[in-house]
């Protein structure tokens, strides 16, 4: 790895066996990143991120005003999000089957007596995963004829630093987990940025335009998406 500097803004480089020239900010302090064919010299590199400069002081502001969550333990009346409400955690051991229950605005976890608190984040998350699965496949009926592409494979991963990425490629996306905690429309839009990214790799105005056709709105739901607090994490890339 190496390291160029715009002003007082240090980018690192990073180069890999790929086609195109990738830019990213990331969380929490806004570390700017390059990832870069092994043929692309530094002057270009530099002139590339230098031409998105604006773009990276503004997703390092972003970053760093944006509200964090505090460390979740996963005990009694700790407060948890499911597609965008809030709901208090209760912890129900038991040694029949495990899971977690809504009701009325409480969020039933049902672990094993004496489950650690990385086992009760494990069924907790099981779940969720679960949850956005089944969400997937009347979200992608809906977008994929509209669009006009069609996704091999929909997975959900654990994401420190994106909401989605994709490889059009193969055909396949890749979604956050932390996304079922947020408002239904944050997954959409999520998914429909993907997708777009099928027809237009990068954020040019082709990809504006696409987003706009398809999904007017979808800058409201980007900056709701934006403002909600994010989660804890230890970060250390």
């Amino acid at each position: 790895m190496t390291t160029i500097h715009l002003g007082d803004i240090p980018i690192e480089i990073r180069y890999k066996k790929i086609k195109n020239i990738y830019l990213n900010v990331y969380p929490p302090s806004g570390t700017v990143r390059l990832s870069a064919p092994n043929t692309v010299d530094k002057e270009t590199l530099r002139a590339f991120a230098a031409s998105k400069l604006e773009w990276i002081r503004k997703q390092q502001k972003k970053l760093r005003e944006q509200e964090r969550e505090s460390r979740r333990e996963y005990r009694d009346r700790e407060s948890h999000y499911h597609q965008g409400e809030r709901y208090l955690l209760k912890v129900q051991e038991q040694n029949s089957a495990q899971g977690v229950e809504l009701c009325h605005g409480t969020m039933v976890l049902k672990v094993r007596p004496g489950a650690s608190t990385e086992q009760r984040r494990n069924v907790l998350e099981s779940w969720q995963r679960r949850v956005m699965r089944a969400l997937l496949p009347a979200l992608l009926d809906k977008w994929e004829p509209k669009i006009g592409v069609s996704v091999d494979e929909a997975r959900i991963r654990h994401m420190r630093t994106l909401w989605g990425s994709c490889t059009p490629e193969r055909r396949s996306i890749r979604l956050n987990l932390d996304l079922i905690r947020k408002p239904p429309i944050c997954l959409e839009y999520v998914l429909v940025h993907e997708l777009i990214h099928f027809l237009e790799p990068s954020h040019n105005q082709n990809f504006v335009r696409l987003m706009e056709r398809h999904m007017p709105q979808w800058r409201s739901y980007r900056d709701e998406l934006n403002r909600l607090p994010i989660r804890h994490a230890e970060w250390d890339y």
